[in-house]
């Protein structure tokens, strides 16, 4: 009982913030609609207490589940099971995103059917779990990240010379929407589960991260490659004018059961593995498969609070806020509120806060998550201003974003100590979770809506590639700074390969 309430201290910190500027934008540069800041209040309890009950439920059940297969991987020391492991289990899980079948349905329904949900949801998990493969056996066998990474995004850059400018967008979104609410916890712990066999600590502690990243690359290169193949013409297609519901409990009911549904889908899955292996490998005991049920049970109560309140009473609110104050003259408003916006909200991020936590515990306290917070907030911040500032300059390209900054990422891999490497490649992944995919997607979107010269479906889709880009920069700027505080203190910080 004491560790949900500690849950729910730690997420009430995270999410009252971006409720405030709300009400405060409220009463001064918006005006909403009572029904629309009613509802948005409902979501914000929502949104409390499903992520402190999900948080507290990865803990005690998605967590141990995703270690115990990490171990049984390693254990096995053949590259054919570590690699058919790391596929069937990365392509599950992916499958199973709810992220991912939110972006797959915007592309279906942008692009009026030619790029199918089904087929994109298909495409990226394939992707995901190869990719998830590749790093497993990466662990295994000492592989150094950075080689890998930058291996990966020279393939990613080659491949970008032939995709079309609006899949770019889709490719890079599709990588943050992967790796969400529940996919990022289990990556994790099947990248601690397979590292920490290992006998030197110190490579252990660099190898639990960097499987996110991978995995990450796996989405983009998969989408990129199903572009050139099929050859997509251009999409076409407009988003309607959004219509805000008068009901303040309508949205909740509708959303409900398809929430529900998208939930018991993506653990299905999981559960169903953990079962089988329970049978003819784990052998735990009852009590602590009992344990690991119930933590299950919680995720999933948690997660369909979490996502009815962002998606009941977060995302119209997002979107009114975006439309009225891009609507204002000075358009400076716009940029700082983008921001602080972007600033607040990485704090609300469920996956963000499994894997702060996991990066304190790695290194025993010697990398602080209040310190990896401020810097990815730092990161989100600037992306989410640069993405205002695309829409506001129409000869703003993404790639014009994407390319430099990728250059400058993987470049500082070569320079900073390799286990902040490994975190902040898995941050870039981690920070575009369902609340930035939603909230700050929405409110892109309201701001594209309201300045002449936009295209809602171009600026909104990058978005997502630029929130996912900029921790990649920050963290390690923060690695940078531990390793000259540890040179002043005659700290040599561990950088073997």
């Amino acid at each position: 009982m004491n560790v949900l309430v500690s849950k729910l201290i730690e997420v009430l910190y995270a999410v009252l913030p971006i409720t405030f500027i709300v009400l405060i934008l409220n009463f001064t540069l918006t005006n909403l609609e009572t029904v629309l800041i009613i509802r948005f209040i409902l979501g914000a309890i929502l949104i409390i207490i499903g992520l402190s009950i999900f948080l507290f439920g990865v803990d005690i059940g998605i967590t141990p589940i995703g270690q115990k297969m990490g171990a049984l991987v390693a254990k096995s020391n053949k590259l054919l099971v570590v690699l058919l492991a790391g596929l069937a289990l990365g392509f599950f899980i992916s499958v199973a995103e709810p992220d991912l079948h939110i972006l797959a349905g915007q592309v279906d329904f942008v692009s009026a059917g030619k790029i199918s949900k089904f087929s994109l949801v298909v495409v990226v998990s394939i992707g995901i779990g190869a990719l998830i493969a590749v790093g497993l056996a990466r662990i295994v066998y000492n592989y150094p990240l950075y080689k890998l990474l930058t291996i990966l995004y020279v393939i990613i850059f080659v491949l970008s010379l032939f995709t079309s400018p609006e899949f770019l967008a889709i490719s890079f979104d599709s990588s943050g929407a992967t790796t969400g609410a529940l996919t990022v916890p289990f990556i994790l712990a099947l990248a601690l589960g397979v590292s920490s066999l290992k006998k030197d600590s110190k490579a252990s502690e660099k190898d639990s991260f960097g499987l996110v990243a991978i995995a990450s690359a796996g989405a983009i290169i998969s989408v990129m490659i199903m572009n050139i193949i099929k050859g997509t013409d251009k999409i076409s297609g407009s988003l309607e004018h959004h219509e805000f519901s008068s009901s303040i409990i309508g949205p909740y009911l509708q959303k409900l059961p398809i929430i529900a549904f998208e939930i018991t889908m993506a653990l299905a899955p999981i559960l169903i593995i953990f079962l089988v292996f329970q049978k003819i490998s784990f052998k735990m005991s009852k009590k602590a498969v009992y344990k690991i049920l119930m933590g299950v049970l919680f995720t999933f109560v948690g997660l369909v609070l979490f996502l009815l309140g962002v998606n009941a009473g977060f995302m119209d609110v997002g979107t009114a806020v975006g439309y009225q104050i891009a609507s204002m003259n000075n358009k400076a408003y716009v940029i700082i509120i983008a921001f602080i916006l972007g600033f607040v909200v990485i704090l609300a991020e469920p996956a963000v806060h499994v894997l702060t936590h996991q990066i304190e515990d790695v290194t025993s306290g010697y990398v602080r998550r209040k310190m990896v917070l401020f810097s990815l907030s730092i990161g989100v911040g600037i992306a989410v201003g640069l993405s205002m500032i695309r829409i506001l300059v129409p000869d703003l390209q993404l790639w014009h974003y994407l390319l430099p900054g990728y250059i400058i990422a993987i470049a500082m891999m070569y320079f900073v100590p390799k286990l902040f490497v490994g975190i902040a490649f898995d941050s870039g992944g981690v920070a575009s979770g369902p609340m930035t995919a939603t909230f700050i997607l929405a409110f892109i979107q309201g701001a594209a809506e309201a300045i002449e010269g936009a295209n809602v479906l171009v600026d909104g889709f990058g978005m997502i590639a630029m929130v996912a880009l900029t921790p990649l920069i920050a963290l390690q700027v923060l690695g940078f700074i531990y390793k000259l505080k540890s040179t002043k203190k005659g700290v040599v910080m561990n950088d073997a390969e």
